[in-house]
């Protein structure tokens, strides 16, 4: 059991540290993924500081928290099948592969959310987003 609680603290401290790290572009990556313009008629210094502003709104998607709910929400469903399927042992194994799979599933959704709000920010401010 203490191997499970183990790999739930675990997930949990590395979607805390997926939440900082950088783009391609050495800015904080807040959802900018690969976003790709129409750069025809576009002030690119006008895009970058409005891309920053953008970011800025997507970083408010809480990814950690998405993370830490599906990996505590996997670790129960885990534990519970296997519980019913075997013994304490495979109880906790099954709350172990739970919660990394809820954390991994609750990041990737955290990060596809900042992508859109990136997205729809910059169709809101007129830019023509291709991807």
């Amino acid at each position: 059991m203490y191997k499970g609680l183990l790999l739930i603290i675990l997930v949990l401290a590395v979607s805390g540290c997926t939440s900082n790290h950088h783009s391609r572009h050495g800015a904080n990556h807040s959802g900018s993924g690969d976003v790709i313009i129409d750069t025809q008629g576009v002030d690119m210094q006008q895009y970058h500081q409005d891309m920053g502003d953008c970011q800025s709104f997507a970083a408010q998607v809480p990814v950690a928290e998405k993370a830490t709910t599906t990996a505590v929400g996997g670790a129960v469903l885990g534990g519970v099948l296997g519980a019913i399927v075997g013994n304490s042992s495979t109880a906790a194994k099954g709350a172990g592969v739970g919660a990394v799979t809820g954390g991994l599933k609750g990041t990737s959704s955290g990060y596809r959310e900042r992508d859109r709000v990136v997205k729809n920010c910059l169709r809101g401010r007129g830019y023509r987003v291709l991807n």
